[in-house]
């Protein structure tokens, strides 16, 4: 049971010591235990908390189960394809190795951005509209090659996805410090993370915002592709690790960019899939101000175990081909925050989870929590997508970045 040394917003002047990690030695992938994604998420709550956080979790649960079963349907299926998984084990070992480094430089190569035109366009009719500045669409065509050799000509295939994009608000008389926003799984609409971030009040305070499009996302997504996001699960381990490389390449181009124009700052944040990659930025870019996962996961081989009828195909799967759950999760741990530690100091850190979520489970924020030595963290009672009292922890988000003076030039 969870006795949390943070505060859980609704009940603000309780707080819960506890001393016990959960983190395990490295390898973490080696060492945390097999039946992890069994593991509880139970609170020390009041009756009122409580009951609100378990309502909110049976939301999280009969969603989940919906998005498990459409990516039962849709992804699997040519995920688990006997060629795709003879593929997946040749390439397994590769993954693997990079992995053991836990040097996040043997994987994420810094790309050479001195080649690379950024090109800006209209942002649409949904757009922001500030009165002191402008939203543009940035683009711009990556040069991202596939880290494995053996998986460059399939990969850059898909087309769409070679063309990154990112949505820009600067004020008129910037550059000013950037937060960055990652958007979580099928949720790239750049209104709806306006809306659920409160973008606008943050720009309010000073800030410009960059909105990346993750991988397979959105403009990015094939034209066939039953949803946005299909693509980034659905051709198998390897296509998943090189998704991840793609990403972090992609993000540090737009990185590179802002720099050119005069940016001296640049902070992350990001929700779910976007919490994941954050996390990760944070394992990986150095130039960063500050990361906040929000509702991120850290082990995709174990998240997927939990999701019914998905987890069935999975267990199916590892069963016929004679896998463990530890080897899949050492060749996905290539991406996994996990694996490195932060190069962003403690105090430059920050984890914000729902009690009440399913999609990404508490125990998930309490591994990163514990890895990155416990930086500041704040617990809501909601779930994966209802965030009781989010207005507190947008709040607490813009404290943390006058405290670490972010909003300075």
């Amino acid at each position: 049971m969870y006795d949390i040394a943070s505060t859980v917003s609704r009940v603000a002047n309780e707080t819960y010591s506890h001393t016990r990690r959960i983190m395990p030695p490295q390898p973490w992938w080696e060492h945390l235990e097999s039946s992890f994604h069994k593991f509880p998420d139970d609170f020390e709550l009041d009756l009122r908390t409580e009951m609100t956080v378990e309502a909110t979790a049976f939301g999280d649960l009969l969603l989940r189960t919906t998005g498990a079963s459409m990516m039962n349907a849709l992804a699997v299926p040519s995920s688990f394809q006997p060629r795709q998984l003879q593929r997946d084990a040749g390439n397994r070992a590769y993954y693997q190795r990079k992995a053991d480094k836990a040097d996040p430089d043997a994987f994420f190569k810094r790309p050479d951005s001195s080649r690379v035109a950024m090109h800006s366009a209209s942002a649409g009719l949904l757009r922001f509209r500030p009165r002191d500045g402008s939203c543009r669409l940035l683009s711009f065509d990556s040069p991202f090659q596939a880290v494995n050799p053996k998986l460059r000509e399939d990969y850059r295939k898909k087309k769409r996805n070679m063309r990154a994009v990112a949505q820009y608000w600067r004020h008129d008389d910037g550059p000013r410090p950037t937060i960055a926003v990652i958007h979580g799984f099928m949720a790239d609409p750049y209104w709806m993370n306006r809306m659920f971030f409160a973008l606008p009040w943050f720009y309010q305070q000073g800030y410009d915002i960059l909105l990346f499009t993750l991988p397979h996302h959105g403009k990015r997504a094939s034209r066939l592709s039953p949803f946005s996001g299909h693509g980034f699960f659905a051709g198998g381990t390897a296509h998943i690790n090189e998704s991840f490389a793609h990403a972090v390449h992609d993000f540090r181009i737009f990185l590179d960019w802002l720099e050119s124009e005069g940016v001296s700052k640049v902070g992350v944040t990001g929700i779910s899939l976007g919490g994941y990659t954050s996390a990760l930025l944070a394992s990986v870019e150095e130039r960063l101000e500050f990361a906040i996962p929000n509702v991120p996961v850290v082990s995709l081989a174990d998240l997927v175990l939990e999701w019914f009828p998905l987890n069935l195909s999975i267990k199916a799967m590892l069963k016929a081909t004679g896998t463990s759950i530890r080897e899949i999760r050492h060749e996905l741990a290539v991406h996994s925050a996990l694996t490195y530690p932060p190069r962003l100091p403690k105090e430059r850190l920050m984890v914000i989870a729902g009690a009440g979520d399913r999609l990404a489970p508490p125990k998930h924020a309490r591994l990163l929590w514990d890895h990155w030595d416990r930086p500041q963290i704040h617990w809501f009672p909601g779930n994966h997508l209802v965030h009781l009292d989010k207005g507190k922890y947008l709040k607490a988000m813009a404290a943390f970045m006058r405290e670490i003076e972010f909003d300075r030039m």
